[in-house]
C-alpha cells in the first residue's frame, strides 16, 4: 500500500508540474534564447565569412621602403606594390586617394614598428593593410633564409606533444580526464538552480490552498515527501534534457559556423573510481539540499519569507568558487579543507577536488557518508516540520514544537 502511494504521489507531482504552462514557458524559453543566438552567430559568420572571401581576392595599390633591406622587390611586384620614391610622396598619395597604402619596413623589423599607411576602408577591411605588409616582410624573410622550417622555428610556431605521468606512473588523461567527472558538477548546478525554487514551494503549496489536512489523510508524510523529492529529480532530468537540446544539435550541425572547437568525445577518459565518486556526491548533495528546502517550505507560511532562505541557500553552493583556484592548486590549505567538510559546501568542492583528482579515497568516503547521513537525518525533519507545520498558516513552525511532541 505504502508503494503504491508512494508511485502515486510520483506520478501525480511530475503530471501536475509538467502539466502547467508556466513550466514549459520557463523551461523552454532559455533553449529558445539559445536557438535564437546560434542562428544570429551562424548568420553573422556566414556573412564575415563571405566578406573575408572577397577580401582576399581584392587587390590594392601599395609602395613600400625599406630600411631593413630584407624585402625582395620581385616578390612585392607580384604582389602588386612598388617601391616609393619617398616616405613623404607615399604618404601624400595615399592622403589624397592616389595611392590606396603605403609600408615603411624599419632597419630592425623585430624590435622597431613597421609603419603601415592606408585609405580608410571601414574598421574591418583596415586590417587587410597590416595582414599584407607582415605577409611581405614574412616571405621575404623565408626567400632569404631559403628554408621554410628555420622561419617557422624563429617564429615560434611549434607543434608540441606533451605526455605526462601520474604518482602511479601511467600516463594522465589530462584535460580528458578531468571533464568526465566534472559533469556531475554541472548536473547538480543545473538541478538546483533549475528545481530549487520548486523545492522551497513543493510543501508551501499545499500549505497556501490549505489543502494538506486532507492529504494526510489518506498519505504518510514521509510517503508524501520522498515522492516529492523523486518527482523533483525526475522533473530536473527533463529540464535538462530540454536544455541539452540545442547544444547538442548546434554543436553536431553548425560546429564550424559557431567557431566551436572540434572535440573527439572518444579522447574522454572514465575512471570508474571518480565517476561513483561524482554520482553518489551529486545524489547525497541533492539528498541534503532537497530535504533543506523541503524542510524550510514546511516551517514557512508563505513563499515570500520561504525566499529569504533560499538566496542563502543559493549563495552557499557558490562560495567555493571563491577559492576555486586555491581548491586546484593547494587542496589541504585550511580554507578549502573548511569549503570540503562543511555540509553545504561539500557537495561542490568535493565533486571539483574529485575533478582534479586531489580528493583522497578516505576523503571521498567520508564526504558520501557525511551527504547521505545528513540527507536522511534532514529529510526525517522535513517530514516532521511538514507534519505538524502544516496546519500552521500564519507564522513560522518553531523547532520547539518537534520537541515538545516528542516528549508527549
Amino acid at each position: 500500500m505504502a508503494q503504491h502511494n508512494l508511485s502515486t504521489v510520483v506520478s501525480f507531482e511530475i503530471g501536475r508540474t509538467l502539466s502547467k504552462r508556466r513550466f514549459w514557458i520557463t523551461t523552454l524559453i532559455v533553449p529558445v534564447i539559445i536557438g535564437i543566438v546560434v542562428a544570429l552567430i551562424v548568420a553573422a559568420n556566414s556573412s564575415t565569412d563571405s566578406s573575408v572571401a572577397s577580401q582576399k581576392d581584392q587587390k590594392f595599390s601599395f609602395s613600400y621602403t625599406d630600411a631593413s633591406g630584407i624585402v625582395d622587390p620581385a616578390l612585392v611586384q607580384k604582389l602588386g606594390g612598388r617601391e616609393a620614391a619617398s616616405p613623404t610622396a607615399a604618404i601624400a598619395a595615399v592622403k589624397n586617394g592616389t595611392l590606396d597604402a603605403y609600408f615603411s619596413y624599419p632597419a630592425d623589423p623585430a624590435k622597431q614598428a613597421t609603419e603601415v599607411y592606408g585609405v580608410d576602408t571601414g574598421v574591418f577591411d583596415n586590417g587587410k593593410y597590416k595582414s599584407v605588409a607582415t605577409q611581405v616582410l614574412t616571405l621575404s624573410a623565408q626567400e632569404k633564409v631559403g628554408d621554410t622550417t628555420l622561419t617557422k622555428l624563429v617564429q615560434g610556431d611549434l607543434p608540441v606533444d606533451a605526455t605526462t605521468y601520474d604518482s602511479g606512473g601511467r600516463v594522465s588523461a589530462g584535460v580528458a580526464g578531468v571533464i568526465p567527472p566534472l559533469l556531475f558538477l554541472a548536473i547538480f548546478y543545473v538541478v538546483i538552480l533549475l528545481l530549487g525554487n520548486q523545492m522551497l514551494t513543493s510543501t508551501l503549496e499545499e500549505k497556501e490552498n490549505r489543502v494538506t489536512e486532507m492529504i494526510l489523510t489518506t498519505l504518510n508524510p514521509t510517503t508524501l515527501i520522498i515522492g516529492k523529492v523523486i518527482s523533483l529529480f525526475v522533473i530536473g532530468i527533463v529540464q535538462m534534457l530540454v536544455f541539452a537540446l540545442p547544444v547538442v544539435i548546434g554543436y553536431l550541425f553548425f560546429r564550424s559556423s559557431l567557431n566551436l572547437p572540434s572535440f573527439d568525445l572518444a579522447n574522454l577518459q572514465l575512471d570508474p573510481w571518480q565517476m561513483i565518486v561524482g554520482a553518489l556526491l551529486l545524489i547525497g548533495g541533492f539528498t541534503l539540499f532537497t530535504g533543506t528546502l523541503v524542510a524550510v517550505g514546511a516551517i514557512m507560511p508563505t513563499a515570500k519569507e520561504a525566499g529569504q532562505i533560499f538566496g542563502i541557500m543559493m549563495a552557499l553552493i557558490f562560495v567555493p568558487f571563491y577559492a576555486v583556484t586555491l581548491i586546484v592548486s593547494d587542496p589541504s590549505a585550511f580554507i578549502v579543507q573548511v569549503f570540503t567538510w562543511f555540509p553545504y559546501s561539500a557537495p561542490v568542492t568535493g565533486m571539483l577536488r574529485n575533478g582534479f583528482s586531489s580528493l583522497s579515497p578516505v576523503e571521498a568516503i567520508g564526504l558520501i557518508v557525511e551527504q547521505f547521513v545528513l540527507g536522511i537525518i534532514v529529510l526525517r525533519l522535513a517530514v516532521r516540520l511538514f507534519q505538524y507545520g502544516s496546519v500552521e498558516y500564519s507564522k513560522k513552525v518553531s523547532l520547539s514544537v518537534l520537541r515538545s511532541t516528542r516528549k508527549a
